[in-house]
């Protein structure tokens, strides 16, 4: 500042200073005296544009500071900031000019203590559970003995060991490890892209999806297992479709992740227990099943035999039971030749007495009934045939006259005649002067025209040449 504000000269007025220079002063001093400090405080206003910067305000009771995180850093940040929570930020004070304020740049943020990320944690709790995340009517129901697990933790730590330990003591399976961070920046991230990784597998394909996901850590601080209590890891398990167990930390220790999994576990070797059954207990079971199925169809067949056995003994004789129908067989068989023959009697006496009334007289006489039955209708028949042939003789004859009578050629008989073309009957003039090969046609014949030639037709009178009438 030395440069920028000299002694007063006497006489002479205050040196004077452009806003932009007196700005820059006041920049370049507070960010050389602040160029690395740690602030505490409550996070106030959180504004997050397009930009993906996050603009925020740090607060106490007594005053406020504006805070900025460049998009870089808030995609770097183990914990995002959220309103109310307290934190402590780490970062540089800068200002800025074009609003004559100042600012701090933050390049770390972080819950105050233990106080501060409990309260967040419960903040997000109730959030996820007012969106039913935790029902119970969302879980779904952990397979018997699933074929396929996939298990996402490290693969250097102690947890993996211990699970596939337990699972090959119980009932060995198939197993996929996804590795991730469990703690640090890059757990949460990690871990939900390994839970839709799972999920977006294909069912029987060259690396088949598992039928079981195992989400697991061992135990640690609340600090070392905030990865499992970012919103994101609990969604990314809200929304397998494949049912998963959470086994994160020891008994005591719960995680957001515990709240949306299918199922619980208090350690990674009990969610190995919770996925397979025994294997020698299966068998074990399996195999009293089978002495409990083996004795009960034994006993089955044993009680309905006695059963059969006591009812036999309330039956009759089988003989007894046909004797009534031989018996009548036998009478029935004694009476059938004396049934034919009195059968065969009366069809004879029967046949006799048609034979009788079959005589050639009684023939003859009918025939001749007969005969003159048809002489009779085939008079009948010719007598109406004649008189209906003369009626339609007469109509017909009766039509034939009308016909002449309304016939053009009646008309020709009383001195018309009737011109023809090759088109049909001329009815004017002026077609008649165009037209070639005219005849005209009189009551005793036709006369053609054309050329200036006169031709008579064939005609009925032989009547001679009469020339052209045009």
């Amino acid at each position: 500042m030395s440069d920028l504000i000299d002694e007063p000269i006497q006489g002479e007025n205050a040196p004077e200073f452009s806003v932009s220079e007196l700005s820059g002063a006041i920049k370049r001093m507070i960010e050389g005296e602040f160029a690395h400090v740690r602030i505490k405080g409550e996070v106030g206003r959180v504004s997050r544009p397009r930009s993906g910067h996050i603009y925020l305000d740090l607060k106490d009771d007594r005053a406020v500071i504006a805070g900025v995180i460049w998009k870089g850093v808030a995609a770097r940040l183990a914990s995002q900031p959220e309103e109310g929570l307290e934190v402590v930020a780490t970062g540089r004070l800068t200002t800025f000019p074009g609003q004559s304020k100042y600012q701090i740049v933050i390049e770390d943020i972080k819950p105050a203590g233990v106080g501060a990320l409990m309260a967040l944690l419960e903040k997000r709790k109730a959030q996820l559970q007012a969106e039913g995340l935790f029902d119970a009517s969302r879980k779904k129901k952990i397979p018997y003995l699933p074929e396929i697990i996939g298990v996402v933790t490290s693969p250097s730590g102690a947890v993996i060991r211990d699970i596939l330990h337990r699972l090959r003591d119980r009932f060995p399976r198939k197993v996929l490890v996804w590795p991730v961070a469990v703690q640090g920046e890059k757990c949460a991230s990690e871990v939900a892209n390994a839970i839709r990784g799972f999920n977006a597998m294909t069912p029987g394909g060259a690396l088949p999806r598992p039928d079981l996901l195992i989400v697991a850590r061992g135990g640690g601080s609340l600090e070392d297992l905030w990865g499992f209590n970012e919103e994101i890891v609990a969604r990314a398990a809200a929304e397998s479709a494949i049912p998963l167990i959470s086994a994160v930390g020891h008994e005591t220790d719960t995680t957001l992740i515990d709240y949306v999994s299918d199922q619980r576990a208090p350690t990674p070797t009990a969610a190995a227990e919770v996925a397979v059954p025994v294997r020698m207990e299966l068998l074990a079971w399996i195999d009293q099943q089978d002495a409990r199925l083996t004795h009960a169809l034994t006993s089955g067949v044993t009680r309905r035999r006695d059963r059969l056995r006591d009812l036999s003994r309330a039956l009759p004789r089988p003989d007894s039971l046909t004797e009534a129908s031989r018996q009548k067989l036998d009478h029935l068989d004694e009476r059938l030749p004396k049934a034919l023959t009195a059968g065969v009697r009366e069809r004879e006496v029967a046949l006799g007495k048609t034979a009788g009334r079959l005589q050639l007289a009684t023939v003859q006489q009918r025939i001749r009934s007969e005969h003159k039955t048809l002489v009779s209708f085939t008079g009948r028949l010719r007598l109406s045939y004649e008189r209906k042939l003369s009626q339609l003789s007469d109509r017909l004859a009766a039509l034939d006259r009308q016909r002449l009578a309304m016939g053009y050629e009646a008309t020709l008989k009383r001195g018309y005649a009737v011109v023809h073309s090759d088109q049909g009957v001329v009815t004017n003039k002026a077609y008649a002067e165009t037209a070639r090969g005219l005849e005209i046609e009189f009551q005793d014949g036709r006369l053609k025209l054309g050329n200036g030639s006169q031709k008579k037709s064939a005609s009925k009178s032989g009547t001679p040449d009469q020339g052209s009438l045009f």
